[in-house]
């Protein structure tokens, strides 16, 4: 896992893999803090998580589940409510704008 990219590795028939690159974006979590009049120290005291896996998230990095589904519990919401994944090709075009 580097600079936010997340190696997906899906199994096909088998004994034939293919693996993805994918992005991780988290633009939903900072709407939901916005919608809930909630700074960025507000859910890392909420959620009890160190202030570097708040950096990750900001910067758009990956962060281990454990952080996501302490990030969900303090929000009282599912993984899907505050990340997407970025499949590679548009992740590819939104670099290159």
């Amino acid at each position: 896992m580097i600079n936010g990219l997340i190696y997906v590795v899906g199994i096909l028939g088998c004994s034939e893999m293919k693996g993805l690159i994918m992005q991780v974006s988290y633009k939903k979590l900072w709407k939901i803090l916005i919608d809930k009049d909630m700074k960025k120290k507000d859910l890392q005291e909420k959620a009890e998580i160190s202030w570097a896996s708040v950096t990750k998230l900001s910067k758009g990095e990956t962060v281990s589940m454990d952080v996501l589904m302490k990030v969900c519990k303090a929000l009282d919401c599912n993984a899907g409510d505050i990340m997407d994944f970025i499949p590679e090709d548009e992740a590819e075009k939104v670099e290159a704008d």
